[in-house]
């Protein structure tokens, strides 16, 4: 991949730790530098934050947070002072209208002719009283852009659909991870001690919803019932751990796992179930050959899951994880080949180098002359 020859700025609300080695992938191909800005998360957030960037610049900012849930603005002090010393030549910003310097960003980045890069979820239709405005709105608001990245492809439809030319729609799957080096794991293609192993990775909060896993566990027959594996620390860890108790699991708890232990835990499992919200995890477990079952999402997991490799659930409801985790754990030779199919995406298709090969095509595509 040519370098870019640009200098480039990226604005986000917040800087998650999950994404520096995205930005400091970009970061390695931009000649002329990359700079981020971001403030921090609102307290009530459960998010990692607080690790820096070591190749890309950062310039932290200030987050005034207004107001909650639908009705959320906020306001980022600092970043028109980092737009003037950093003087870039494309800016890459969250396409969110609630963001309310967006449009003076935008404003003084056209009067100096540079470019701007929506970098959003999608956008879909409102519907009742005021929807006509809304759209309008909207629509108004992503014409200021010169292109835009979605995750997905639903989000590439969704800006379609408000009248955003579909040329300058760029899909880059969500990516946490490079591409696999290791092999696709071996697995017998039977059970290993008799009986299937499921695991989940994360942190234990209520939004995992690992409640829900334990109990739909518990819905299974005897004969498909699996030894479950919980890896991670939290605030809920000693309510699950009675819980599984009481529901008579077959589970081990270990607590925060990382390197060679995850690695371990990963190869001898045969299936990943993620029930709540976030998937972090997601692409590492599709990395070690897992096939995988997740939660209703926003949309950024609808490429990454899909029938050849996973389930996804439609509901929160712990009646229906049972029936995919009975259905799923029934037919091993099945689940070996979407477990194989898993590892395929990760390595073809869904993987940091993929997500930064569109990001610098979106940057040379605005800039061309």
């Amino acid at each position: 991949m040519a370098a870019i020859e640009k200098k480039i700025a990226i604005q986000q609300r917040v800087l998650p730790s999950y994404r520096i080695p995205f930005f400091d992938a970009l970061a390695a191909e931009c000649e002329q530098g990359l700079s981020v800005f971001a403030g921090a998360p609102h307290s009530r957030e459960s998010l990692e934050f607080g690790a820096r960037p070591a190749i890309a610049k950062f310039q932290p900012g200030r987050n005034i947070h207004l107001f909650s849930g639908r009705l959320y603005l906020c306001w980022q002090e600092g970043i028109m002072n980092w737009l003037q010393s950093w003087q870039p030549d494309v800016l890459i910003m969250e396409a969110n209208p609630r963001y309310l310097r967006s449009g003076a960003v935008i404003n003084w980045m056209k009067a100096r002719g540079g470019r701007v890069i929506g970098w959003g979820l999608g956008s879909p239709l409102p519907s009742g009283s005021l929807s006509k405005i809304r759209i309008a709105l909207r629509k108004r608001f992503v014409r200021r852009f010169d292109a835009l990245i979605t995750y997905s492809q639903q989000g590439a439809d969704e800006y379609a659909a408000l009248g955003f030319d579909p040329k300058l729609i760029f899909c880059a799957p969500n990516a946490v991870a490079p591409r696999p080096v290791q092999p696709l794991p071996e697995r017998p293609n039977g059970l290993r001690n008799g009986k299937p192993s499921v695991v989940f990775v994360g942190r234990l909060q209520a939004r995992k919803r690992v409640d829900m896993l334990l109990r739909a566990n518990a819905l299974l027959p005897d004969e498909l019932r699996p030894a479950m594996i919980i890896v991670g620390d939290g605030p809920e860890r000693s309510k699950l751990e009675a819980l599984a108790k009481e529901v008579k699991a077959d589970v081990r708890f270990t607590g925060a796992q990382h390197g060679a232990d995850l690695e371990r835990i990963l190869r001898e499992a045969d299936l990943f179930v993620l029930p709540g919200t976030g998937g972090l995890a997601v692409q590492q477990a599709m990395s070690f050959g897992l096939p995988v079952i997740v939660g209703v999402s926003d949309g950024t997991q609808s490429d990454l899951v899909r029938a050849e490799n996973g389930w996804t659930l439609s509901t929160a409801k712990e009646e229906e994880l049972g029936k995919l985790m009975q259905n799923a754990l029934s037919d091993i030779a099945r689940l070996r080949r979407m477990g194989a199919a898993s590892y395929r995406i990760v390595s073809q298709e869904i993987n940091l180098e993929t997500m930064v090969d569109v990001f610098a095509r979106a940057i040379r595509r605005v800039t061309e002359v």
